[in-house]
């Protein structure tokens, strides 16, 4: 996983979840990945801070790759997911 490289992955989906705090971001997050195939990218856009250590948990448990997180914004953070 990297950490705000700077080089973005296409995407093939976009959540986004501002405004939302825990544990909406992850319960929607659940919900899109069902109408995803594996392999596919999705963006997570969220503004709870919570999601630095929600979304990385998600992956692990469900065995999908966080390719990419950008939480050096104080307002928005953004997570790149490839499904499993």
């Amino acid at each position: 996983m990297a950490d705000n490289t700077g080089t973005l992955p296409n995407v093939d989906a976009v959540l986004d979840t501002t405004g939302l705090y825990c544990p909406e971001p992850i319960m929607l997050m659940h919900n899109k990945v069902r109408d995803m195939r594996p392999g596919q990218v999705l963006k997570v856009i969220a503004t709870d801070p919570a999601t630095t250590r929600d979304v990385p948990k998600f992956c692990q448990f469900l065995g999908h790759e966080l390719l990419e997180q950008d939480t050096a914004s104080e307002n928005n953070y953004l997570y790149f997911i490839r499904l499993a």
